[in-house]
């Protein structure tokens, strides 16, 4: 059981309505750190508009970015 009460309704939020939906499109439901930064919406922005530009950056090659991405899941437990 989480902590911190996770948000998984927009509740009207334009922010909130437009990150869900393209996270709900591509993954078919929401990330638990989204779940948590929802209760700041701005700052939940901020962090999709850092992880977009990491990945847009192209300083990452894309195999390793997921193997990051696998190390840190299973670090922290998490099913990738």
């Amino acid at each position: 059981m989480p902590r911190v009460r996770e948000i998984e309704e927009d509740e009207g939020n334009p922010i909130l309505r437009d990150i869900f939906a393209k996270e709900r499109e591509a993954f078919g439901s929401l990330f638990n750190t989204t779940k948590v930064f929802a209760h700041c919406p701005p700052i939940l922005r901020a962090a999709k508009q850092l992880s977009s530009a990491v990945e847009a950056s192209g300083l990452l090659d894309p195999q390793l970015r997921a193997l990051v991405y696998l190390r840190v899941a299973l670090i922290n437990g998490c099913p990738f």
